[in-house]
């Protein structure tokens, strides 16, 4: 239930940060159509396949999920040049079927999990030739609106949302995606990844800590 009502506090947190990234986003305009139907599905799946996790489960699995995505996301440059992706362009309409299959597993994650889903889109993006940290967070963002409708609608058909708890957490979604794309916009790009970087590293701590030590 934190995980659905999660998706949908931070549904307004993408799709304003998606719009105040505007700019950075037309260096993709008309070569993402596909990734987008992806996100789409996938996120579906994603949502779905969570409403039959059980609960005790999934709670084990919280520490572990964010760690990776922290991982994948700092190693991000190595990955990069290892997989022979530095220097090309995202979005091309003949990516590779290992491309399409990447893109599809990492929106199966952000539908799954919304609350690693920032850091782990940040990372693939990375890794599938999104070098520039502000083009990655525009088009993160909006992915992540995309991937995050989908999870919402789900979710609350299953009746798996607390709305109570969520609309205070959704008001300040909104603020932080307004304030929040123009802040990250005007933060160098190593402060930035730093900061991706240390909150994922906290929150792994944290949950490592309070699930398997206490």
């Amino acid at each position: 239930m934190a995980n659905a009502s999660n998706a949908v506090a931070v549904w307004p947190g993408h799709a304003f940060a998606a719009v105040g990234y505007r700019r950075e986003l037309r260096a993709f305009s008309g070569a993402i159509s596909l990734t987008l139907w992806i996100a789409l599905i996938g996120g579906s799946c994603g949502a779905a396949l969570l409403i039959f996790i059980p609960n005790t489960v999934f709670l084990k699995l919280v520490p572990f999920l964010i760690l990776f995505a922290t991982v994948l996301f700092a190693a991000g440059p190595w990955l990069s040049q290892a997989l022979s992706t530095a220097g090309r362009g995202y979005g091309d309409a003949h990516a590779s079927a290992g491309t399409r299959l990447a893109e599809f597993l990492i929106a199966v994650y952000g539908g799954f999990f919304g609350a690693g889903m920032g850091i782990m889109l940040m990372a693939g993006l990375h890794m599938l030739g999104v070098h520039d940290v502000q083009q990655n967070n525009a088009l993160k963002n909006l992915l992540g609106a995309i991937i995050t409708s989908m999870a919402v609608l789900i979710f609350a058909l299953s009746g798996l949302i607390d709305w109570h708890l969520t609309a205070i957490a959704f008001a300040g979604a909104v603020v932080g995606g307004l304030a929040g794309g123009r802040i990250a916009r005007w933060l160098p790009s190593s402060w930035l990844r730093g900061l991706v970087v240390a909150i994922g590293s906290l929150l792994s701590i944290y949950y490592f800590a309070t699930l398997y030590l206490e």
